[in-house]
């Protein structure tokens, strides 16, 4: 299997470093190729400037990375996106990533004239997983923050396009734990990923 990966933190010495390590070891062990995009090491642009929106509205982008980052995603079985949360939400460079690269004419098109119906243009892409990272307890992250990266970005983008084998695993409270814990975690990621990319 291919598996693309969508890499976004700035800092090398990051728990996600880490977490994108043990992810490919992991995965490299059952053979799987791996593509990774990194964002921050990309310096992708995740402004939406007018071209872009006059692109988005006739369907063809224009930003040399998107169509890049859209021919990587047309040869690949799985892709597997690793970011922190900020704030409740995925940092700016993720979030242009979906604004830009989920694109008409590149993730989906519309199958209605009302333009209220998708369909996936990324047929080859079997299943979609997402590991984050936050401080945030679990249950304060679902119950007063309203669980906003399950309605946004699972829901939100990959339900709409139709994409029904979607995971999602949550590292939280990372500071406040042990250095052991998080340590263990990194193991247990690196053993069970084969799992979750099926």
């Amino acid at each position: 299997m291919k598996i693309l990966i969508v890499f976004n933190h700035p800092y090398e010495g990051s728990y996600c470093n880490a977490i994108l390590n043990s992810v490919a070891r992991g995965l490299e062990k059952e053979n799987h190729q791996i593509d990774i995009i990194n964002l921050d090491k990309d310096r992708f642009n995740p402004v939406m400037s007018s071209q872009d929106l006059k692109a988005f509205r006739d369907k063809q982008p224009i930003d040399p990375k998107v169509i890049e980052y859209q021919y990587r995603l047309e040869t690949v079985d799985h892709v597997l996106f690793i970011f922190p949360i900020w704030w409740e939400l995925m940092p700016a460079l993720m979030k242009g990533f979906i604004d830009k690269v989920i694109f008409p004419g590149v993730a989906y098109d519309y199958i209605n004239e009302s333009n209220t119906k998708m369909k996936p243009l990324l047929t080859n892409i079997k299943g979609v997983t997402v590991i984050t990272t936050m401080n945030t307890p679990r249950i304060l992250y679902r119950l007063v923050f309203g669980n906003a990266i399950q309605k946004s970005f699972m829901r939100g983008t990959f339900w709409k396009l139709g994409y029904k084998n979607r995971k999602w695993i949550s590292f939280n409270m990372v500071k406040q734990v042990s250095a052991k814990k998080r340590t263990m975690w990194l193991d247990k990621i690196e053993k069970t990923i084969n799992e979750k990319v099926r």
